[in-house]
């Protein structure tokens, strides 16, 4: 009996320390879990806790930046001219990438397009770091091709290129950023802290292999970058450039510029530059073709400039239009050079001195007035001085003042010798004549506060209309600008032949040629200026090189902004109405 109750007791007693070892391990597992949260989940303040917890995050949780939009560049119809599109740059951790294996640096090297070598290579510099790029502004489907290889130490970050859709049309006014987004040349430097925006932040958790699985919060939004409307019509500048670039072939010159102003305005519609480049492909780019020669290159303008000292003769009141000027023999001796006409012209008057641009007549003309008042109407048409478009490298050019003016410096200056300008000024000189004396600030930037700025009153609208006729007779059949005739409007302009400067002086079979102007010359909406540089063909006259790219464009402007053609009358019948409504206010 004692036997057989032996063995029932010790089923019972096996029941009940299981009982209590399965008891005591759900107790541990619960106390685990309970230290687990209290550590991770559960908000401790407890030194030693939190300073766990803290330590758990620094190693999962990171502070990554948002890449920031830079602003548009758009042109004064909103067309694009400057975007920045997504992209995605691959960089990597070299101490964790060193670890792979051969074949998966093979096959990251050729998923990157890049020699093993040259990878190995670069591991090999930046062994030390704990960052390197691999490839920057990749497309998104071209970084997840490498992304999808799993490489540890590989990793892709979001970021912008700048694209150009215009091209090389643009390039010099527009500049360019480098591989940061940062603006390094034209607009894009001048405003880019205009464009620039800034970059934001977040938080993110990360996996052992540095990859992001999981983002947490946005500590601070990014910022984008303002958007600059430019002053530009797309359109014209399409045109200047594609005329431009004919005539630098045409007549194998070694660059040319063109700018286009609105009279009314002042804003500049077109810029264009030969040669150019690509501002979405910048490989074999040269200084020569980033100048913007329009804005940074200073030239002696040349014949351009006589319209202006026949202004200055108008205002000294001992000229008018048909005041007689004798410009026999053809040749003036003047200390130190002899000047020439084409021919002898014999008696001309003031208008005929500009219709033919005769440097004998101009000479006299200039030896007659008072120096000093021809430098100051010079600068009050904006010479010597920078229009203010803030671009950067904007010439202010050069005009000389002199207490005491040699014979051959007061001759030279009167038809554009001894002095310099840039394009862009010699334009807002021309764009005061236009305007019947008015002087309007040059801008590349569309304005909404134009209304608020008046303009200046520089010269005397009775006598800057009569200069205006005098220019229209130089597009006519008799005039040199010929070639610059727009058929249905009328046409005022100017040709200039410049000598290239060399080491020794001026070179006599290297010119420059120059046409000024404005359409239409009765109610005038633009103003240009055409620079052909050392042309090489027989042809060098700005009659022949230069004042066709006017007319050409010209042409095409005035249908792209649909100015009604107007009756040409001829110069001679607008002089006489003119001199006719002076007798009769008189």
């Amino acid at each position: 009996m004692g036997a057989v109750k032996k063995q029932q007791i010790k089923p019972g007693i096996a029941r009940w320390r299981f009982a209590l070892v399965a008891l005591l391990l759900c107790l541990l597992a619960l106390s685990l879990v309970f230290h687990l949260a209290r550590l991770q989940v559960l908000p401790q303040e407890e030194r030693g806790y939190r300073f766990l917890q803290d330590q758990g995050n620094a190693r999962t949780i990171r502070t990554e930046e948002i890449a920031a939009y830079r602003g548009s560049i758009v042109d004064r119809n909103g067309e694009l001219l400057a975007v920045s599109t997504p992209v995605h740059s691959l960089w990597a951790n070299p101490r964790l990438l060193r670890e792979a294996g051969a074949g998966e640096l093979r096959q990251l090297a050729s998923a990157l397009e890049m020699k093993p070598a040259a990878l190995s290579g670069r591991l090999e510099k930046y062994r030390d770091k704990e960052f390197m790029y691999l490839r920057r502004h990749l497309a998104p489907e071209q970084a997840q091709k490498v992304l999808e290889l799993d490489t540890s130490g590989v990793y892709s970050k979001k970021e912008y290129r700048r694209f150009y859709p215009a091209g090389e049309v643009a390039a010099q006014l527009l500049g360019f950023t480098n591989i940061d987004d940062r603006g390094q040349e034209g607009m894009e430097l001048a405003y880019d802290q205009w464009l620039s925006g800034v970059p934001g932040t977040q938080q993110v958790v990360k996996d052992l292999k540095g990859r992001t699985v999981q983002d947490l919060a946005v500590k601070r939004e990014a910022r984008p970058g303002r958007d600059l409307r430019l002053s530009i019509d797309l359109r014209l500048q399409y045109l200047a450039y594609r005329e431009l670039k004919h005539a630098v072939a045409e007549n194998e010159a070694s660059s040319g510029f063109m700018v286009i102003l609105d009279t009314r305005s002042g804003d500049v519609l077109a810029i264009a530059n030969q040669p150019s480049f690509n501002p979405n492909n910048r490989r074999g780019l040269t200084a020569a073709a980033m100048r913007n020669r329009a804005l940074i290159d200073q030239f002696e303008p040349g014949s351009t400039v006589k319209p202006i000292t026949a202004l200055a003769a108008l205002e000294s009141g001992r000229y008018r239009p048909h005041t007689p000027v004798d410009t026999s023999p053809g040749y003036i001796r003047v200390p130190g050079k002899t000047l020439l006409d084409h021919r002898n012209y014999g008696v001309i008057d003031l208008t005929k001195v500009i219709t033919k641009s005769s440097q004998v007549g101009i000479t006299k003309i200039a030896l007659d007035l008072e120096p000093n008042n021809v430098r100051g109407l010079f600068y009050r048409l904006g010479l010597g001085e920078t229009v203010g478009t803030g671009f950067p490298g904007e010439a202010a050019g050069i005009l000389p003042s002199r207490s005491r003016w040699q014979p051959i410096e007061r001759a030279n200056f009167a038809f554009g010798y001894g002095l310099t300008v840039n394009a862009v000024q010699l334009a807002q000189a021309y764009s005061v004549i236009a305007n019947a004396g008015l002087k309007r600030p040059v801008s590349l930037v569309l304005s909404d506060n134009k209304a608020d700025t008046e303009p200046q009153q520089v010269v005397e609208a009775p006598l800057a209309r009569e200069v205006t006729t005098m220019l229209e007779t130089v597009i006519g059949p008799r005039g040199t600008g010929k070639r610059a005739d727009v058929e249905g409007y009328r046409v005022a302009g100017k040709t200039g032949t410049v000598h290239k400067v060399g080491s020794e002086g001026y070179v006599d079979n290297r010119y420059r040629s120059v046409f000024a102007g404005f359409i239409p010359a009765d109610r005038p909406r633009l103003a240009a200026v055409v620079v052909i540089d050392d042309p090489r063909q027989a042809k060098y006259y700005g009659g022949e090189v230069a004042a066709p790219v006017f007319g050409s464009v010209m042409a095409g402007a005035m249908r792209l902004l649909q100015v009604p053609p107007t009756e040409v009358e001829s110069a001679e019948q607008q002089l006489a109405v003119q001199l006719s409504e002076r007798g009769s206010e008189s």
